[in-house]
C-alpha cells in the first residue's frame, strides 16, 4: 500500500455510511484502524452519545461512596447532570439533577449529605426519593399537581455493589448486559469489598482512545518501560466474553497492583480457576476496566465529555477483611504507589495521541498481533455508530 498523499484527512459528508470504515471491518492483520476523525470529529461524538452511553449500562461507582441515609454523589455523564443518592430505606437511588421547574440544577457536583434537596432557584423541595414536597406559591396554577413534578429518575441496577445506570426505559437487565462476567468473576467476592480511595483525572482525550491503550499490552514496554515492564508476565488470548464486554487475561506470580519487587497484603482466599493463577482485565461496554488480581481490584471509570475530553475515576477496592486490619493504611501506600506511577504514563501517551489525531494530515494506521482487543473495540463502536 503506498503512503497517504500529503492531503487533509476530512471527516465526510455523509460520516455514517459504512463504506467509510469497510477497511476497519476487515480481519485484524488486514484491517485499519479507526479514521482519526472518529476521535475529533463533534458529530461522530454526538451519535457516539445518542447510539451508545444513552442507550447502556454505564458504571457509576460503587454504593459505599453513599454508605448511610442521606450521602450523594453528583456529577455530569455524557452531558446529563445526575445525582446518586441513598434513601429513607437505605437503597441507592438515581435521578437527574435538573429541578421539575424550570431545569435548575439543584446540587453542585461532588459527595454531599441531605435530608432533602431544596432547589436553590425557587425553593422547589424534593425527597430522598424523588418525590416533590414542596413547590411555594404554586397554588393558583391549574392542574399543578406535585405528584407528577418529582426529580426524574434514572434506571440504576447492581452488581456486587457496584452501580450501573442507563437513560434506555427499554434496555435490557444490567444481568442481560453483563452475561457470563460476574460468573467468571465470582470468585474475588466483590461483595465483600470496600473501596478505599477514589481518585479523579481530567484528560485531553477521547474516550476511546484510554479505552484502547487500557485493553492491549503492545504499549507497556515503552509507555511502562520504568514501571510495570519489569513485572514479569506472560500473554495470553483474550477472555472468550459471552456479554457487553471483552476482556485480557494474564498469568503471573504476584499482586499486579503491586511494583516489582514489593510485598503487600495476603490474597482473597476465595480464588479459584484463572483468578488464582493470575490477573483479569475486563472492559465492561463502553468504557470501564476493571482490574482484578490476587489480593485486590481497581476500575478505570471513563466519563464522555466532548470529543478530546474525558474524566477518568480511578476507584481502588480492597477485601473488608484487610481493609479493616491496622497496617492497612501503612501497606496500602505500595499500592498507592503503582498506580500513582503507572496511571500517569497512560494519561500522558493518551493526550499525546489525541493531539497528534486532531491534525488535519492524520490518518487511519494499520494492527499489530498484539492489538486485537482494540479490532474489537472499535467494530463494537461502529456496530452501534453507523447506519445499517
Amino acid at each position: 500500500m503506498m503512503a497517504p498523499s500529503l492531503a487533509p484527512a476530512v471527516a465526510p459528508a455523509n460520516l455514517f455510511d459504512p463504506v467509510h470504515y469497510a477497511a476497519v471491518r476487515k480481519p485484524l492483520l488486514q484491517a485499519e484502524t479507526l479514521p482519526p476523525w472518529c476521535y475529533t470529529d463533534t458529530a461522530f461524538y454526538r451519535r457516539e452519545v445518542e447510539r451508545i452511553f444513552l442507550k447502556a449500562w454505564n458504571f457509576v461507582g460503587r454504593g459505599d461512596a453513599i454508605p448511610r441515609r442521606g450521602d450523594y454523589l453528583a456529577f455530569d455523564f455524557a452531558g446529563v447532570p445526575i445525582i446518586l443518592v441513598r434513601d429513607d430505606q437505605g437503597a441507592v437511588r438515581a435521578f437527574v439533577n435538573a429541578c421539575r421547574h424550570r431545569g435548575t440544577k439543584i446540587v453542585d457536583d461532588g459527595t454531599g449529605a441531605a435530608t432533602a434537596f431544596r432547589c436553590p432557584y425557587h425553593s422547589w423541595i424534593y425527597g430522598l426519593d424523588g418525590s416533590l414536597q414542596v413547590a411555594p406559591q404554586m397554588e393558583d396554577t391549574v392542574d399543578f399537581a406535585k405528584g407528577r413534578y418529582g426529580l426524574t429518575p434514572i434506571r440504576l441496577e447492581t452488581w456486587d455493589g457496584f452501580l450501573f445506570i442507563t437513560f434506555d426505559a427499554k434496555a435490557t437487565s444490567l444481568a442481560a448486559w453483563l452475561g457470563d462476567l460476574p460468573a467468571k468473576m465470582a470468585s474475588y467476592r466483590f461483595d465483600d469489598m470496600v473501596c478505599v480511595r477514589r481518585k479523579e483525572y481530567d484528560l485531553a482525550c477521547n474516550w476511546k482512545i484510554y479505552v484502547e491503550n487500557a485493553m492491549e499490552s503492545y504499549h507497556v514496554p515503552t509507555v511502562h518501560g520504568q514501571t510495570l515492564q519489569k513485572q514479569k508476565r506472560d500473554i495470553n488470548p483474550p477472555i472468550d466474553a459471552k456479554g457487553a464486554y471483552c476482556g485480557l487475561y494474564t498469568r503471573h506470580q504476584g499482586s499486579r497492583a503491586l511494583m516489582a519487587g514489593d510485598t503487600g497484603f495476603p490474597f482473597i482466599p476465595t480464588l479459584a480457576g484463572d483468578a488464582a493463577a493470575g490477573t483479569h482485565y475486563p472492559l465492561v461496554y463502553p468504557s470501564t476496566m476493571f482490574g482484578c488480581t490476587y489480593d485486590c481490584m481497581w476500575w478505570l471509570e471513563l466519563h464522555p465529555r466532548g470529543p478530546d475530553r474525558t474524566r477518568l475515576i480511578v476507584g481502588s477496592c480492597f477485601p473488608r477483611a484487610t481493609a479493616e486490619r491496622p497496617d492497612f493504611e501503612e501497606v496500602a501506600q505500595k499500592y498507592y504507589r503503582r498506580w500513582d506511577l503507572s496511571i500517569p504514563e497512560d494519561n500522558e501517551i493518551s493526550e499525546r495521541q489525541q493531539a497528534g489525531l486532531a491534525s488535519p494530515f492524520a490518518y487511519p494506521g494499520r494492527f499489530s498481533y498484539m492489538e486485537p482487543l482494540v479490532h474489537v473495540i472499535d467494530n463494537w463502536v461502529l456496530d452501534q455508530v453507523l447506519e445499517p
